[in-house]
């Protein structure tokens, strides 16, 4: 049940707590989903939180910590002791335990990992820790089933009866062979009409299976698991051994990150930056980019100086300033997101990259006619000045060009030296059109008052 969290409601929870009716607490939190409770552990202080973190069921405190940002749980285990750590780890699936601990120094997780009573998934646990965490060694966890090709289906509901005691959701069997190659998928239907001494070889599909390997970045897991609609992927290691899976909650937290992650670069921020992020770390995200705009805007002025002689010429030159700038910054945003989300989406992999500049290079044309005619007509009507107006339209047109060119052109070269592409939608292209757009105006300007 979703709980709406209110300033009664976080109030009422706190007068409990101070009073120690602990009994009430829970009542209060009962039936209530993990996620909501780590909303509730977020809103209260520290020593709060904790009194109810200690109150909760091993197994809802374990998924309520998971649900936590990473750097309110950071924090948080802080306040736990080892013996605490060491229950949460028993109540996690391998994969989230493996990010709990991920968080944690060396020393610590050997500690950890020591005082598991289950070898086997500390074994499996210590397994997934080798991966990096982008990877789809680091998304997987081991809890799975398979059939061997070789087992008769009486056999095998006997032997996924067993395995399925480790796992809560199971959404494929997995067929391996003997050295635990996959091989396919086994349907739930097929097995189930299937006669009893049927081999497993002969009735799993052998065809469309999709798995992705250990070494593969998350991202491509995302972009498979979407492509082709699948709820889970098994994860196989360079000699096509089944090793792991990935489900879709797994994937969702990946997409989710990497578009805060985009948005984030779009924006000039440098660092994953979360709102709870401290002063220091948000300063260091931003600065940088912040820097080169400085640096961009001086660059511009300096321009501005070198025609000083045009804008004394004519003053109202200098009126149109911003609208030359701001129009070439929206263009060439405009294009480098239309880039970046197709090469995002894999929508260029088949696709000519000419073309996809082309593209963009006749809708730039298109759309700096339109501007140039309209602003052109404002500028007559209101200044009544057939030089200034032609220096702006030809300018405004150039400089829109320019400028869906230089969008479409920047993530495409980011992508091929592997750069993030999304570094291009921001104050990179924003600075950049900013510079050349004002050097294109002052040089059509030049020529028309010549």
């Amino acid at each position: 049940m979703k709980k709406e969290l209110t300033k009664e409601f976080l109030e009422r929870l706190q007068l409990m707590l101070e009073t120690g009716n602990s009994t009430s607490v829970l009542e209060e939190l009962e039936n209530i989903h993990p996620a909501d409770i780590a909303d509730i552990l977020t809103s209260l202080s520290v020593d709060e939180s904790k009194q109810i973190f200690d109150l909760l069921d091993d197994e809802v405190s374990a998924d309520a910590l998971m649900e936590l940002d990473d750097d309110y749980r950071e924090r948080f285990i802080k306040t736990l002791s080892t013996e605490e750590i060491v229950e949460q780890v028993d109540n996690l699936e391998t994969d989230d335990a493996a990010d709990l601990l991920g968080a944690l120094e060396e020393e610590e997780k050997d500690e950890i990992i020591a005082q598991l009573e289950d070898q086997e998934h500390a074994s499996e646990i210590t397994d997934l820790l080798k991966y990096d965490e982008d990877t789809a060694g680091g998304l997987m966890h081991k809890e799975f089933v398979k059939a061997k090709a070789y087992w008769a289906v009486d056999r095998c509901v006997v032997e996924l009866r067993r395995q399925a005691e480790e796992v809560d959701r199971i959404h494929s069997i997995y067929v391996v062979d003997k050295d635990d190659v996959l091989l396919g998928i086994l349907s739930l239907k097929a097995l189930l009409f299937a006669d009893a001494k049927t081999l497993i070889d002969d009735i799993y599909m052998r065809e469309k299976v999709h798995y992705v390997k250990t070494h593969e970045e998350s991202e491509e897991v995302a972009n498979v698991m979407e492509k082709y609609d699948l709820v889970a992927i098994p994860v196989v290691d360079r000699q096509s051994k089944l090793v792991g899976r990935i489900t879709i909650d797994d994937v969702v937290d990946v997409i989710k990150e990497e578009a805060e992650k985009d948005f984030q670069l779009a924006s000039g921020i440098s660092e994953n930056v979360e709102t709870s992020s401290g002063v220091l770390k948000n300063t260091r995200s931003r600065l940088p980019w912040i820097l080169i705009g400085l640096a961009g805007g001086v660059a511009a002025s300096q321009i501005i100086k070198g025609y000083e002689g045009q804008i004394d010429l004519n003053p109202a030159l200098a009126f149109f300033i911003p609208l030359i700038v701001a129009t070439a910054g929206n263009v060439g945003v405009q294009s480098s997101a239309i880039i970046v989300q197709g090469l995002a989406s894999k929508d260029f992999q088949f696709t000519s990259i000419f073309k996809q500049v082309g593209k963009e290079t006749l809708v730039g044309m298109l759309v700096g006619l339109i501007c140039s005619i309209i602003i052109f007509g404002i500028s007559y009507a209101f200044i009544d000045d057939i030089k200034l107006g032609i220096t702006i339209s030809i300018s405004l047109f150039i400089v829109v060009v320019f400028a869906a060119i230089l969008g479409a052109m920047v993530p495409l070269l980011l992508d091929k030296v592997k750069i993030d592409p999304a570094l291009a939608t921001g104050p990179f292209i924003t600075t950049a059109n900013d510079i050349i757009g004002l050097t294109i105006y002052f040089m059509v300007a030049y020529f028309v008052y010549l």
